[in-house]
């Protein structure tokens, strides 16, 4: 039987991240670090977990912010290349992600930077969503820029990180009453080749439709004309759900 998820996050974790650590800061308390998580993840499930080691790693690395995060960008590793693997071969990156969502608002830039790189390896599609609330204009401003990067998992960021009603995340009130400062994110994402992206951008539409369908129908019928292949899907994916509703309307979209 496959281990569930939130095992993951136990001793042997710890002690992986804390080895990893060492490399970069020699003076690290692993055994304190390490017996501090065990004594306290046995009983928890997957996301009071991953807190966990948040929590530790602000109170053993350093209280200091902007001391502890180049540390933990240097044990990031290479980039996940796939788009697949984020939960499996990155899992581990997970509590830097959390780490940055309740520690880093402080400090704007620097989290915007870490947030980039924690994506390219597992995701920020949580860590994010502080910031799009605290920083509104700032933080759509960057995502717009990230939905142009050459890294897919930016990308994808840039969308997942916005959708009104991500799964297992706190919704995004804002963009429930007016999902418009995110269309442009959308806009320069509608032909993006990677079915990854592409999926994200759908199932960010389909979020609109839930509470903005007139929003969600002017932009899809701006999309029709000259839609390429990459485009077609998207349309398609976004209307899944009315479309197996038998929606008179988005049944006209895919014809």
């Amino acid at each position: 039987m496959a281990k569930k998820h939130k095992l993951w996050f136990d001793k042997e974790l710890a002690e992986m991240l804390a080895d990893k650590i060492l490399v970069e800061k020699a003076d690290f308390n692993k055994k304190s670090f390490v017996k501090s998580i065990d004594s306290q993840v046995n009983m928890l499930e997957l996301k009071a977990r991953i807190e966990v080691f948040a929590d530790e790693l602000h109170q053993y690395l350093s209280a200091n912010y902007e001391q502890a995060m180049p540390v933990l960008m240097k044990i990031l590793g290479p980039e996940n290349e796939e788009e697949t693997g984020m939960f499996t071969n990155f899992y581990w990156i997970m509590p830097i992600a959390f780490y940055v969502e309740k520690y880093g608002l402080n400090h704007f830039d620097l989290s915007m930077e870490a947030i980039r790189e924690v994506t390219k390896r597992n995701t920020s599609e949580y860590a994010i969503r502080p910031y799009l609330e605290q920083y509104p204009d700032k933080t759509l401003k960057m995502m717009k820029k990230w939905s142009k990067d050459k890294n897919f998992h930016v990308r994808r960021l840039s969308c997942e990180g916005v959708r009104p009603r991500l799964p297992w995340a706190k919704k995004l009130d804002q963009f429930i009453e007016n999902p418009a400062p995110i269309l442009p994110i959308l806009e320069n994402l509608k032909d993006d080749k990677s079915k990854y992206v592409q999926k994200s951008v759908a199932n960010c539409i389909n979020d609109i439709v839930k509470d903005n369908r007139a929003v969600a129908e002017n932009l899809i019928e701006s999309w029709r004309e000259n839609a390429g292949k990459e485009r077609k899907w998207i349309i398609k994916h976004s209307l899944r759900k009315l479309l197996k509703a038998g929606d008179a309307w988005a049944i006209e979209m895919i014809v």
